[in-house]
């Protein structure tokens, strides 16, 4: 029988060689860098990826206070769609969702990502004409969807219940037949391994704990637990913390953190065939690979920085869940957990240039952040290298909270996740 280590399983599971893994695993952080993006998240690692890639920027460190893909993007519920109802949301997203849909081969890695469509359930008359809105919406915007009758929704979705006796009767559902899921940590290694093969350093265990600034106030480093580091661009691409690191800046932002519950059952043969969610109950669900079913609750109703939650919501979801897919009364549920999320007043991210000259911000995604992923990395880095924002990105700066300019995703995009 044959004996493997640690490391040599870890670099056959992500198709690298020894040198990438030796990287990875415990690099010495230098003193200065072009570029210091604080946070190895999907976001963080998707835009030191960009930078080397599209604006050959390579002397870039990715810093994480834990250990990669290891925050949020390991916390998620894998849900990818851009059926957003603003027009500068649905062009983010779907901007988004083209770069998913050939990203596996860019990057050489089984991102696992599967269009298998995203159906929202309306059970109300105001279910109904709010998501015939966004559909008609999405068409105007170049994005696909349908609208679909409740024999329609079940026939796409064979364990819905339609019965007219349901607690929440299906009147109808939106689907957007691009929408789908993908592995949750397999696009931070995938775009890790891609970008460290381009020069990218890739530093964990390494908390940053003050950001410092030159007297003209502009950004000239970091200091982290493992030492200063020196650079003139840095940009924050965290979640669940970004308003504390972005108070070491002296910025103030309206940005909120509260836990977003989801649990797993105990693994099944294939029987989901899609993404179903429900805005009137706040319950989502689909299949993943390893036949778990992944169910997806609301935030809490308090502010918190903890990776958990109580059961109260958790129960809920789960009643919602049995009755509107009565053959899963049986399952039994493995774990659950809480993701910590940042939400902003107007429920968009806030994506480009700060008041501090050289710092930049990607935050306040909500529950839109995995989904987002390689747009969002793609959109920062173009910002970091021309120090101006994308037009793609340009309506979700900090400004808008200035100006009133908002843009409003809270309730119109039926269900954020």
């Amino acid at each position: 029988m044959s004996h493997f280590s640690l490391p040599s399983l870890v670099a056959n599971a992500l198709g690298s060689n020894k040198g990438w893994t030796k990287q990875w695993a415990k690099p010495e952080p230098k003193a200065n860098y072009d570029v210091i993006i604080v946070g190895a998240g999907g976001h963080g690692l998707a835009a030191a990826y960009y930078l080397a890639k599209e604006h050959n920027i390579t002397n870039v460190a990715v810093l994480e206070k834990g250990w990669l893909g290891g925050g949020n993007t390991a916390r998620n519920t894998t849900i990818i769609r851009s059926s957003y109802l603003r027009d500068e949301s649905a062009r983010l997203y779907d901007h988004a969702l083209g770069l998913w849909e050939g990203l596996a081969q860019e990057i050489n890695y089984n991102l696992m990502f599967s269009q298998r469509g995203a159906m929202a359930l309306a059970h109300t008359v105001h279910d109904v004409q709010a998501l015939k809105r966004r559909i008609y919406a999405n068409r105007l915007n170049g994005i696909d969807g349908e609208w679909l009758s409740p024999q329609q929704a079940k026939a796409f979705c064979p364990p819905l219940n339609i019965s007219t006796d349901a607690r929440y009767p299906v009147l109808g559902a939106g689907l957007q037949r691009r929408g789908g899921v993908a592995r949750h940590d397999g696009i931070a290694w995938g775009f890790a391994r891609a970008a460290s093969a381009r020069g990218v350093h890739i530093i964990e265990n390494c908390a940053v704990t003050g950001i410092n600034r030159a007297p003209d106030g502009s950004v000239t480093g970091v200091e982290t637990t493992r030492g200063t580091i020196g650079a003139k661009k840095i940009a924050l691409s965290t979640a669940g913390n970004s308003s504390m690191l972005l108070d070491m800046a002296g910025i103030r932002t309206p940005i909120e953190c509260f836990s977003l519950q989801a649990l797993v059952s105990e693994p099944i043969e294939p029987i989901f065939p899609c993404v179903a969610l429900s805005n009137s109950v706040h319950a989502y669900i689909s299949q993943s690979d390893k036949g778990e079913l992944v169910i997806g609750a609301g935030t809490e109703q308090y502010f918190s920085y903890s990776q958990r939650g109580p059961l109260h919501s958790v129960e809920h979801t789960v009643a919602a869940i049995c009755e509107m897919f009565p053959i899963f009364t049986r399952l039994r549920m493995m774990r659950n957990w809480g993701g910590t999320v940042d939400v902003t007043p107007d429920r968009s991210p806030i994506l480009g240039l700060t008041p501090v000259p050289g710092l930049y911000i990607n935050a306040g995604w909500g529950t839109g952040g995995f989904k987002a992923t390689p747009g969002a990395g793609h959109l920062l880095a173009f910002t970091i290298a021309n120090n101006v924002p994308h037009d793609i990105s340009a309506p979700f700066s900090l400004k808008r909270f200035q100006t009133g300019n908002l843009i409003d995703e809270a309730a119109a995009a039926s269900v954020a996740h």
